[in-house]
């Protein structure tokens, strides 16, 4: 990376893209897919995988079906030979027809909201025993976490609801041995979720699109006396699903434990917090409801010395350093390096894997061997915490590509690819941050932070 000085400077904004249309996954996508996790089972000789899903935890699921189960519970069970069953309650039975993999269905109340109707209920354990899970060897129980933790048992941890486990364990003359076996689809080495093909990144791109558009919207609506909850309106858009809870948060947070949007007025001289996300991408930002420098609270009035712009070297350092073929922890020590913990007090991975959830896992941590690959989908995510001091956030969402990958992008889908021209083209030209030919920018927002929300016109740009 060259040397830079971070200047604070009236910038043009970023252009948005409205009216994107979603891209849908082909089914050439959707067997490629099931494919990859039959290649992951027969690696490690799983003989079944009881994969699970509920509204907040199904994109191990969606992965193979298309859909999740929404307000009821659903479980998807594949075998090495490629058959599929689906296991769902009342509400759901109807997903089993369009579901994008070919399925045997059996209905099970048990998936069911409370005080529904128990039409054709039967013991979980008989429903295993009738498919032959029972007779299995080795079971994967799939949830949507790899406890990662230094136990050496860890694969014995499981995040699926009780009932699920004991009805594995318990079937009758079962001697499968379980294993969590949700690494097959997320881990950064081996998961078959971590990478994806031009139709999937085109998929997700809608959501990257969607929320830096949202963002800037929020950004711009930003003034004295709006509320939270008019804020958290320009955070929403095409009736789409948030991946995580939107923010749009001023003054003091989480009064009375509450984390969502209020009626609470914006006054002048608030930190301001605002986030929003959609399937395959989150915006984020923080700073003040103010004009200019002078304007900070006077116990902060380094704030931009202190936090915002060194924060915002790490950022530009992290979009200059992150290619293919890097490995995990080669990013995270770059970024210790010109961001120190010990200093700014940041915890969490720096950067992490998005799809159809925020976070889905991450290949950047300390010690890491994984390497960055073309066709993972990462958030930068690099979260200051230095006492006495506001925050500071431009989480936004990339892509890696090699050139075969963006040879399809650009000859499959000619609009996402102009898109990703003019997001590159702004990073470069107007930012000044030298992306490497690796990176494409899914969100229209990437490398764009204005610390101060009442001088719309002015934004963080690297001099070199």
């Amino acid at each position: 990376m060259k040397n830079s000085e971070i200047q604070l400077t009236t910038i043009t904004k970023p252009m948005s893209f409205n009216d994107v249309a979603p891209t849908f996954l082909t089914d050439e996508t959707m067997s490629e897919r099931k494919q990859k996790i039959l290649d992951n089972m027969k690696a490690e000789d799983f003989d079944a995988l009881v994969i699970y899903a509920d509204k907040e935890h199904g994109g191990n699921f969606e992965y193979l079906t298309g859909f999740i189960p929404r307000f009821e519970e659903g479980l998807l069970i594949l075998e090495a030979t490629g058959e599929c069953t689906l296991i769902l309650g009342n509400e759901n039975l109807k997903m089993a027809k369009v579901a994008r993999i070919k399925n045997k269905l059996i209905h099970s109340p048990l998936f069911s909201l409370p005080n529904q109707p128990m039409d054709n209920e039967a013991r979980l354990e008989d429903i295993f025993e009738s498919i032959g899970l029972a007779e299995k060897s080795k079971i994967g129980v799939v949830g949507w976490k790899m406890f990662t933790t230094a136990a050496s048992d860890n694969d014995a941890y499981f995040d699926l609801p009780y009932f699920i486990i004991q009805a594995l364990l318990t079937s009758k003359n079962s001697l499968a041995v379980l294993k969590n076996a949700a690494h097959l689809f997320i881990r950064g080495d081996i998961g078959a979720r971590t990478t994806n093909n031009a139709n999937e990144i085109a998929h997700y791109e809608y959501g990257a699109n969607l929320s830096s558009s949202c963002m800037l919207n929020a950004m711009d609506a930003v003034e004295i006396g709006v509320t939270e909850a008019s804020l958290g309106n320009e955070l929403t858009a095409e009736g789409q699903t948030n991946t995580v809870i939107t923010i749009a948060a001023t003054g003091q947070r989480f009064e009375y434990g509450n984390v969502y949007p209020t009626h609470k007025q914006v006054k002048l001289g608030d930190p301001l917090s605002l986030t929003t996300a959609f399937k395959g991408g989150l915006s984020s930002r923080t700073g003040f409801v103010i004009e200019n420098q002078s304007q900070l609270p006077e116990n902060q009035h380094d704030y931009l010395e202190r936090v915002a712009i060194p924060y915002y070297q790490a950022v530009t350092t992290w979009l200059e350093t992150i290619k293919i073929g890097k490995l995990g922890q080669e990013l995270y020590q770059t970024i210790e390096k010109v961001f120190p913990q010990a200093d700014y007090h940041w915890h969490l991975n720096p950067g992490h894997l998005v799809s159809d959830e925020e976070w889905m896992s991450s290949p950047i941590y300390a010690g890491s061997q994984e390497i960055l690959k073309s066709g993972m989908i990462l958030q930068i995510d690099i979260i200051p915490s230095v006492t006495g001091y506001t925050g500071v956030s431009a989480e936004e969402c990339v892509a890696l590509a090699d050139k075969n990958l963006q040879k399809q992008l650009r000859e499959n889908y000619p609009d996402l690819w102009q898109r990703i021209i003019t997001r590159k083209t702004y990073i470069k030209e107007i930012l000044n941050i030298d992306l490497s030919e690796d990176v494409i920018p899914l969100s229209n927002t990437v490398g764009y932070l204005r610390p101060f929300y009442l001088a719309k016109d002015q934004a963080f740009h690297c001099v070199k």
